[in-house]
C-alpha cells in the first residue's frame, strides 16, 4: 500500500498525471485532457478544456447510481427542536425545484446570487441550486450586520438575494429581513428580487420585491443541471476581517470539486455512506467545503447543526450528535474544545453516548495548542488531527492524511504539506530559512486545484495582496517553521510576530507556554508598544471553570508562575512581565480570537465593535485592563 511519501512524490514527479487521475472521481460532461494551463501566469487555470456541473456531481449522480435513499443531509437544530434527514433523492428534488425558482427570476450562467441565511437546510439548497444553474453564489455569514452585507452586495452585484425572516442565536431571535432591507438601502446596487424564507420564530413583512420561498417552490418547475466550464466561477466568498472594499475569493468549479473529492477519502477518511460532522457555518470556507460540497461529492452524509455545540443547551451536544448520527469524523475549531475543556474538564458529558463510531477529531481555524491536543486525545482515545488552511486555499494545505497513512503526530504541528502544496519558509530577504527557524510561510506557485484563482473583479489587488512579497510565491500571511522531519509549525499571523529589542518573537510560542498551565483554559498574547524595547508581549488568560481567581493572593501567584514559565521555556528575551486574568477573550462568532482588535485597543485606537464579535462587552473589559479605567 502507498504511504504519504509515495503519494506526495507522485504528485511532484508528474503533477499533470496526478491531478488528471484525481479528476476521474467526478462525472464530467466533457472530460479534461489537460490538468494545468499556465499560459497566463500568475492566473493559473485547472482542467481548462473540461466541462461539468458541480451540483450534478454532488447529488444527481448518486441517485442515478441507485443510492437515492441514502442520507445526504441531516439537519439538527436544538435551538428550534427540529431534526430532519434528507435522502439524496429528496435533496436533489429540493435543489432542482429551487433552481427552477431562481431560473424563473432570471438567474442564469454567471449571474450572482447572494445567500444570507442562518444554518438551515435552505442555505445548502440555495447554494446547490445556484451551482445547478451555473450561477455564482456568494454566501454572507448570517451574523454580519447591514453595512457589511451592503458592501458585499455592492461588490458582487447579485441579481437575486436569498434570505430568511430570522436567525436564532442561543435564546435570541435575530430578524434578518430588516438587516437585509437596510443593506439594500445602503448599497448602490439594487438586486431585482429577494426570496425570503419565513420562519415561525419571527415572520417578516413582505415588500413588492420580496418573494416567499414556500410559495415560489410550490409552483416551480424543476431545473436541469447546466454544464459549465471547469474554469467558470462556482462561488465568491468574502474574507472575514477586511476593511474598506471586501476581498472576494473566486473559486472555480472543476479544480475545486476535484480537490475536495480527493481530500475526503485521503485526508478525512470519509467515503460513501459515512458521516462527517463539521461544526462550522456555511458562511465560512469550512462550511462551503466540508459541510456542503466535499461530503456530497463523495456520497457521504453531512450534518448541518444550528446552534452552538458547546453550551446549547449543554456541553454534551458534540457527543449527542456524534452518537445519534454515527459520525465518523468530527471537524471543528480548537476554540470549541478549549471551551469544552473549561466547561467539562473531566469529560463527564461524554458519558451515556456511544462514541465507538467516532474515528477522528479534526481541528482547524487557529493554532491547536499542545495542552488542548493532549486533553482531547486523552478524553476520546482517537487521533486528534490538527490541520491548516485558509479561505483562499479552499481545502487543507498541511494535514495528517489519515486516509492514506496516519503519520506520527507532533503536538503543535498540523503535520506535513498535502499534494500540490509546495510549502516553504522564507526570511525577509526571500532566502529559505534553515530547518527549525521561523520565517514567512509561503507556497510556491502554481497553487493546486481548489485554491482561489483571483479576487472578484480585482486581479490587480490579487497580485498585490498575495503574490508581490516574494516573486513566484503565494504569501500566506502566517509565520512559522519547518523542522528537520518536514513538519510544518504555524505559529500565527505574521503580524503576531513581535519585535522585542531587535528580537523577532512569536506570540504563538508564548501562548503555547501559558496554555500548558493547569489552571488556564485559553489564552492570547499580543505585542504592545514600549518606549525602550519597541514592543513587549502582554498576556491574557481565561481560567478553567471552578477556579476562584478572587482567592487571596491567587491572581498574583498565578501571574508570577506564568511569567516564570515563559522565561524558562521561551527565554528572558521574551520580556513577558504582564499577564491579566480576564473572564473571556474577544472572538468572532466562528470562534477566532480577535488579536488584531486587541492590539488596536492596546495602541489606544478607538476600535469599533466588529459585527462578527461574539460578545461586545468583552472588549470593554479589555479596554479597562489595557488602558486603565480612564
Amino acid at each position: 500500500m502507498r504511504g504519504y511519501d509515495d503519494v506526495f512524490t507522485e504528485s511532484v514527479a508528474d503533477r499533470e498525471a496526478f491531478w488528471l487521475e484525481a479528476a476521474k472521481a467526478l462525472d464530467w460532461h466533457r472530460a479534461p485532457s489537460q490538468a494545468l494551463d499556465d499560459t497566463e501566469r500568475p492566473f493559473y487555470r485547472w482542467f481548462p478544456d473540461g466541462e461539468l456541473n458541480v451540483a450534478y456531481n454532488a447529488l444527481d449522480r448518486h441517485v442515478a447510481a441507485g443510492r437515492g435513499e441514502q442520507a445526504a443531509l441531516s439537519y439538527d437544530s436544538p435551538v428550534t427542536g427540529t431534526r430532519r434527514t434528507y435522502t439524496y433523492a429528496e435533496l436533489t428534488n429540493e435543489v432542482a425545484l429551487f433552481a427552477g425558482v431562481l431560473r424563473d427570476l432570471g438567474v442564469g450562467v454567471g449571474d450572482r446570487v447572494v445567500v444570507y441565511l442562518p444554518m438551515v437546510p435552505e442555505a445548502v439548497i440555495a447554494m446547490l441550486a445556484c451551482a445547478r444553474l451555473g450561477a455564482v453564489h456568494s454566501v454572507v455569514f448570517g451574523g454580519f450586520a447591514a453595512n457589511e452585507l451592503a458592501l458585499r452586495i455592492e461588490d458582487a452585484l447579485p441579481k437575486v438575494v436569498v434570505s430568511a425572516s430570522c436567525g436564532i442565536e442561543g435564546s435570541r431571535v435575530i430578524e434578518y429581513k430588516p438587516l437585509l432591507d437596510r443593506a439594500i438601502g445602503l448599497s448602490a446596487h439594487k438586486p431585482g428580487k429577494r426570496v425570503i424564507l419565513q420562519r415561525p420564530e419571527a415572520e417578516a413583512a413582505m415588500g413588492p420585491d420580496d418573494v416567499d420561498w414556500a410559495d415560489a417552490v410550490a409552483s416551480a418547475v424543476p431545473a436541469d443541471p447546466v454544464p459549465v466550464k471547469s474554469t467558470d466561477p462556482l462561488y465568491v466568498l468574502y474574507t472575514s476581517g477586511t476593511t474598506g472594499k471586501p476581498k472576494g475569493v473566486v473559486r472555480d468549479c472543476g479544480g475545486y470539486a476535484t480537490a475536495l473529492a480527493w481530500s475526503m477519502p485521503n485526508v478525512y477518511d470519509v467515503g460513501p455512506g459515512q458521516t462527517i460532522f463539521t461544526a462550522s457555518d456555511v458562511g465560512w470556507v469550512v462550511g462551503h467545503s466540508y459541510i456542503v460540497y466535499a461530503p456530497l461529492l463523495v456520497g457521504a452524509t453531512t450534518v448541518l447543526y444550528e446552534g452552538k455545540p458547546v453550551g446549547t443547551p449543554d456541553a454534551g451536544q458534540f457527543w449527542r450528535v456524534c452518537a445519534e448520527y454515527g459520525v465518523r469524523s468530527l471537524f471543528t475549531a480548537p476554540t470549541a474544545f478549549r471551551a469544552l475543556k473549561k466547561e467539562d474538564p473531566r469529560g463527564e458529558y461524554t458519558r451515556g453516548y456511544d462514541l465507538s463510531g467516532l474515528k477522528y477529531l479534526f481541528l482547524a481555524g487557529e493554532r491547536l495548542d499542545p495542552e488542548t491536543y493532549h486533553w482531547a486525545t486523552e478524553l476520546l482515545g482517537i487521533p486528534v488531527i490538527d490541520h491548516w488552511w485558509q479561505t483562499e486555499t479552499g481545502w487543507p494545505i498541511v494535514a495528517n492524511p489519515v486516509g492514506i497513512e496516519l503519520v506520527p503526530i507532533k503536538p503543535g504541528s498540523p503535520t506535513k504539506p498535502l499534494p500540490g502544496w509546495d510549502v516553504q519558509v522564507l526570511g525577509a530577504n526571500g532566502v529559505p530559512m534553515p530547518a527549525g527557524e521561523d520565517g514567512a510561510i509561503v507556497i510556491k506557485l502554481p497553487l493546486p486545484p481548489g485554491a482561489f484563482r483571483t479576487l472578484w473583479n480585482d486581479d490587480e489587488r490579487f497580485v498585490e495582496s498575495y503574490l508581490s512579497a516574494f516573486d513566484g510565491y503565494y504569501l500566506t500571511g502566517d509565520g512559522g517553521r519547518i523542522d528537520e522531519d518536514g513538519y510544518v509549525f504555524v505559529m500565527g499571523r505574521t503580524d503576531d510576530v513581535i519585535n522585542v529589542a531587535g528580537h523577532r518573537l512569536s506570540t504563538g510560542s508564548m501562548e503555547e507556554v501559558l496554555a500548558a498551565h493547569p489552571d488556564v483554559a485559553e489564552c492570547a498574547v499580543i505585542g504592545v508598544a514600549d518606549a525602550l524595547k519597541g514592543q513587549v508581549p502582554r498576556g491574557f488568560v481565561v481560567l478553567k471553570a471552578g477556579i476562584d481567581a478572587t482567592a487571596e493572593g491567587y491572581a498574583a501567584g498565578l501571574r508570577g508562575e506564568l511569567v516564570r514559565m515563559v522565561r524558562d521555556q521561551v527565554g528572558a528575551v521574551a520580556s513577558l512581565k504582564e499577564v491579566a486574568v480576564v473572564p473571556a477573550l474577544p472572538k468572532t462568532r466562528s470562534g477566532k480570537i480577535l488579536r488584531k482588535t486587541m492590539r488596536g485597543i492596546a495602541d489606544g485606537l478607538d476600535e469599533p465593535v466588529p459585527s462578527t464579535i461574539e460578545d461586545a462587552s468583552v472588549l470593554d473589559t479589555l479596554r479597562t485592563v489595557l488602558r486603565g479605567d480612564r
